[in-house]
Parts: structure tokens; sequence; C-alpha cells
């Protein structure tokens, strides 16, 4: 019964978030519209004449065609032979940047975004639910070789096959705002080359406009959440990520900090071919996240292991993380290596946040002190104060998100627990309902959660098992314990050639 509660609760606080942003947008639109119809002296050119607003009134209307008509492409797809399949891909490609910004106006906007982050919490609501959440994790129909050679042009002042010794017209993947193509410089360097998509930071920023329908909408159901501060976190973070520039400065800061490790790789940027919307890299190799599933089980401990260590080990030394810990953003390679990709959404901590952190941890695991626990999260702001709740309420709630480094012993995180884990977020009908109510989400740990939950998301897929108490003590920088693995043993090995080298 709770957990169909639970369902009823957080599919409806979606499909009204879904209705509020319809309605919020209907309403632009009309006003828009009667405002253009009101306007004197526009010209009368088909395109010259259109204001802002009417463009984003036509681009609404078409938005829902071009996902349907997207929807139907892949449904085609499914019975085509690998011929027809690349017949049919050819005959959806964008051509201009008319097609794709209408296409991104359903498919590609701010609200992709915070539908894939959403996506993480999708085990446990209904079938259709679920279904939409998934398909904002597949790919958007590619530019054409014409269109996405167009931008390399623009930004890098000459076309990709001078630029290049070789270039693959076919992109090799989708990216959130972009599609990355293969190519080989002029210096014989393999590179992975990521062209953003024209006029996609135009259909952001305007779906950004609506974010806060989305959040106010949630405060409905949760009282105590505040969605003003959550709103401009995100806008911040969601709108950096457009910048390229941005994007190599903090994939260039992992791969130097993890330069050398022996199963960690950060592609190193290629600066000479990089540009706001066009981003150049090495060119890594290994499997995606489906194929690690099919792995035996050891492999994906290994696996499993490696993105523990480097979530922590980047938060704790490096003070910043990579918000979007998505599957598709790893390559994978037998032994733990794997390879992290995408950096566009990176939040740098500050060493005050950073201690709020360790001060949480520092009470609900080593010290179990129930009443310094409360006091931390409500000076944070994550629980309002004076909430009706016992200490030992709050602390049997809070608890489960340390369960697994709470205790020195071998667990397996499942999918179950990681569901569980995010089921606490999102369910104030339930058992913990009045702490739910109460419970905000400061700036400050938006990232945090979303990495939380989304690590301990791909952690259950894996179904990984390891003695993660152990493993956090190394990570931790006041207990900084000795290696308790065989991987541990070589980051050990190779943290103590870097201070040499630094040193």
């Amino acid at each position: 019964m709770r957990r169909a509660a639970r369902r009823a609760v957080v599919a409806g606080a979606i499909a009204g978030a879904a209705v509020a942003v319809i309605r919020a947008r209907a309403a632009a639109q009309r006003r828009a519209g009667d405002a253009a119809g009101t306007r004197a002296g526009v010209d009368a050119h088909p395109v010259r004449g259109r204001t802002r607003n009417q463009r984003r009134v036509e681009l609404a209307r078409t938005g829902g065609r071009a996902g349907a008509d997207f929807a139907l492409h892949r449904a085609r797809r499914v019975f085509a032979g690998a011929e027809r399949q690349a017949e049919l891909d050819e005959e959806f490609q964008l051509r201009t940047a008319a097609q794709v910004a209408e296409t991104l106006g359903n498919m590609k906007g701010a609200f992709m975004k915070l539908g894939q982050m959403a996506s993480y919490l999708d085990i446990g609501l209904p079938d259709h639910v679920r279904e939409a959440l998934a398909g904002l994790q597949q790919d958007a129909p590619p530019m054409s070789a014409e269109l996405a050679a167009g931008v390399v042009e623009r930004e890098l002042g000459a076309p990709p096959d001078q630029l290049f010794l070789e270039w693959d017209p076919e992109p090799i993947a989708a990216a959130s705002i972009g599609q990355v193509h293969r190519a080989i410089t002029r210096d014989e360097q393999a590179v992975a080359v990521k062209v953003q998509y024209p006029g996609v930071d135009d259909a952001i920023r305007s779906d950004l406009e609506s974010a806060g329908v989305i959040f106010g909408a949630m405060g409905l159901a949760l009282p105590g959440f505040e969605p003003g501060p959550l709103v401009e976190e995100i806008r911040a973070r969601v709108v950096e990520e457009l910048d390229y520039v941005r994007e190599a400065r903090n994939t260039q800061l992992f791969a130097d900090f993890y330069r050398g490790h022996p199963f960690i790789h950060v592609p190193d940027v290629v600066p000479a071919l990089s540009t706001a919307r066009v981003l150049t890299t090495e060119l890594a190799e290994g499997v995606r996240f489906d194929t690690v599933l099919t792995w035996d089980q050891d492999e994906r401990n290994l696996a499993a292991e490696t993105i523990y260590r480097f979530v922590f080990r980047s938060l704790y030394r490096l003070s910043a993380f990579n918000g979007d810990p998505h599957p598709g953003n790893y390559l994978f390679r037998p032994g733990g290596h794997v390879t992290f990709l995408d950096f566009g959404l990176v939040k740098q901590f500050t060493p005050e946040e950073v201690d709020l952190f360790a001060d949480m941890l520092q009470a609900m695991v080593f010290e179990g002190d129930t009443a310094r626990f409360r006091h931390v999260i409500e000076r944070i702001g994550l629980l309002r104060p004076g909430t009706p709740v016992s200490n030992d309420e709050v602390q049997e709630y809070y608890r489960h998100f340390y369960e697994f480094v709470i205790e020195d012993r071998t667990v397996t995180i499942t999918p179950e627990w990681s569901t569980q884990a995010a089921s606490r977020y999102f369910d104030p009908t339930g058992e913990y309902g009045p702490i739910i109510r109460a419970a905000n989400l400061p700036p400050s740990f938006v990232i945090i959660q979303r990495i939380n939950l989304g690590l301990m998301a791909i952690l259950g897929d894996l179904h990984a098992t390891a003695n993660f108490r152990r493993i956090a003590n190394e990570l931790w920088p006041w207990v900084d314990g000795p290696p308790s693995t065989p991987q541990g043993e070589a980051e050990a090995r190779w943290l103590a050639e870097r201070t040499a080298q630094t040193a």
C-alpha cells in the first residue's frame, strides 16, 4: 500500500508540474500572439518580420510534431535491416538550424536535462511515466554532415576536411547539447570533436525561464521546500554547460589531476581545436555501461569501485565534481579501468561546503551523535528548525543514505536499496512524511544530491559488492586510512608518486 501511495504522489507531482508548465507556456504563447497581432509597423516579410516571441510560438507548435516524428522514426528502425536503418537515419537528419531548433524545442532544451536528472528516480513509478523518463536518455536525431561541418567552419575558420587529416561525418555519439565526431588531427592524433547544436543555447535559456514553475509545483507537496535558490542554482549550472570554453577548463582540471592514475582516465583537451561551441579532446576507448552489465560480477565490482573512488576523491581532494553522473558519460575496460567524459556541468565546492559534508559524516558515521547531526543539518538548511520529530526519527530517516559506510563489512548495493534512497525524498505520505515535508534542498546540496542519487543508481545496477567503509576511509581526508583493496594499493602508489613530483 505504501508503495502504491509513493507511486501516486511522485507521479502526481510530475504530472502536476508538467500541466503547470504546459499551461504557463500556452498562456505565454497567447500573450505573445496577442502582442504580435496588435503591434503596429511590424515588417510583413515572412522571416524578418517575425518577432522573437512569434518564433517561439511557432517552435512550440511544431515541437510536438518533431518529437512524434522522431518517435516514429525510432520505431521504424527496430524492424529495419542495417542498410535500411542507415537510409532512415539519413532521411531524418536535421539539415538546417531551423530544423534543429524545432526539434530542440521539444527534445533538447533544459527540460530534457531536468528530466534526465529525474530519470534516476524512476523505479517504482507507473510504467508510462518510467518510459517517458527513459525516453529522455535517448539520442536526438543527428545534424546532417553539412550542418555539423558548417558549425565547425564558423567556429574554427575552416571546414573539417581542411582542419583535420581525417574527419568522420557520421557522429559516433550524441551529447546532451551536441554530437560527437571522430577525427584525426594533422599531427595524427585521434580525437573526439563535440559540435554544439545550433540554436540549443536559445532553446535552453527559453526553457529555463519556466523552470520555477516545475519546482513551485513541488513546493505544493513539500511545504519545507524553497524553490527559489534551487532554481537559481540549476539555472547557473545548466547555462554554464552551454559554454564549451568552460567545459574545456573543467575537463583539463580533472585530466591534470588524474594524470598517470592507474585506472581513472580523463581525456586531454586540444585547445587549438576548441571554442565556445566546438570541443576537441583525445579519443578514448572502451565499452558502454550496458555492456558492463553483462560482465561477471568481479569485473562489475572493479568498475563500481573505480566510479566510487573517482566521485569522492574528486570531491574531497579537488573540491569539484561532475554534476552529471550518467552511465553514458563512462567508457569501461576490463580490470576496473574507466574513462570519464562530459564535464560541462561541474560544481566547484568551497572549503566551507566540503567541511559541512564532513561534519555530517562525523556526526552520523563516527560519533552516532543524533543531536549533533540534527543541529548540523538544521544549520545547513536541510531541515527546518523546530520540526516536531525526535532526534532518533531524524537519524533513522537520514541513516539510510550512510548505511553502506557505517559498518566495517562487505555489503551489496542493490537496485532496491537505491530505489528506497530515492523514494525517501519524495513520499510525504509515508512514515517519514513529517521530515520530508519539512525538508529543503539548499543550493550547495543541489549537485551533491544529484551525485548521491545518480551514484547510488549506478552502483545498484552493478550490484556493487565491497567493503565501502574501508574504501571510504582511504578517501576521507580526516581519516586517510591504509589501502584496503588492490585498487587502493595502486592508487596509493600513484598518490605517493604524485606527491613526490610536486614536492
